[in-house]
């Protein structure tokens, strides 16, 4: 077992990043991973296989908030479900794929492509950035093949980044005119077919690697992935709460800054 100082941090980090995720829709992988990253070197894990293990981590917590959030969603019946049916094929294919990549890649390569992504969200959350405006003529959906390839690319992405897609999944689906409300609950069911391949992806892969510390399945660091799933599926409900109390627009730019800062860190301040 970790030290329980670890364990009270990786319960803070469930926490924030289920907070974050319901109250500004962004997906918890973005506070995850870095988290973890700077957690798991502080612990003195292996740097060849820390970084695979924030991600592994990461995207299988990312099931038991897409599970909880898909819940709420279908109540709604916000869930495009023929249109997760088709993405889905894609984003197991391209998780799986995304997986191997990630186990094959260096740690610092890595970091950086981490550092890279968190920095380009941070300035379209601050900037407010839209792929498509609201007085643009929506681009009609593909057919399945085109559906399941754009799910391909998610997944790879996904895998390499350990997110759950919702950051390219729902600007995607909302440029080809599905409502941003149906797009964020057909986002989150997508996460689930992610979360699911991504978990399988790294655990198959990390059963290869060498110098993995106790408490491993493959790459899946159970100590952090329990306490992350406990606290990150109570406190995204409180932050669906509060989205409608707080001011959003000014917490996103909040929100960008910290991701620019940690970006930056993960690009520049990282050996």
């Amino acid at each position: 077992m970790p030290d329980p100082a670890y364990l009270f941090l990786y319960l803070v980090i469930g926490a924030a990043a289920g907070l974050t995720g319901g109250l500004l829709g962004v997906g918890g992988g973005l506070i995850i991973v870095p988290a973890l990253v700077l957690a798991f070197t502080h612990q003195g894990f292996a740097p060849v296989v820390l970084t695979q293990m924030a991600l592994g981590t990461s995207l299988a917590t990312i099931l038991f908030t897409s599970l909880s959030a898909v819940k709420a969603h279908h109540a709604h019946k916000a869930v495009r479900w023929e249109l997760v049916r088709a993405i889905a094929p894609g984003l197991v294919i391209g998780t799986l794929a995304g997986a191997v990549v990630a186990h094959l890649l260096q740690g610092r390569t890595l970091q950086l492509a981490i550092g890279v992504f968190a920095t380009l969200m941070g300035l379209r959350m601050f900037t407010g950035w839209q792929f498509r405006s609201q007085d643009k003529e929506a681009t009609p959906l593909p057919g399945r093949k085109g559906l399941a390839a754009g799910g391909g690319i998610i997944g790879v992405a996904s895998a390499i980044f350990g997110i759950g897609g919702g950051s390219m999944t729902v600007p995607w689906l909302n440029h080809h005119g599905v409502r941003m409300q149906e797009a964020v609950a057909t986002s989150s069911a997508c996460g689930i077919a992610i979360a699911v391949a991504g978990a399988i992806g790294f655990f198959s892969t990390g059963t290869q690697a060498a110098q993995m510390p106790p408490a491993t399945l493959g790459y899946l660091y159970l100590p952090a992935l329990i306490a992350i799933s406990l606290t990150s599926m109570t406190t995204a409900q409180l932050g669906a709460k509060l989205a409608h109390r707080l001011p959003a627009a000014t917490l996103k730019k909040v929100f960008g800054v910290l991701l620019i800062v940690v970006g930056s860190h993960f690009i520049f301040g990282l050996h």
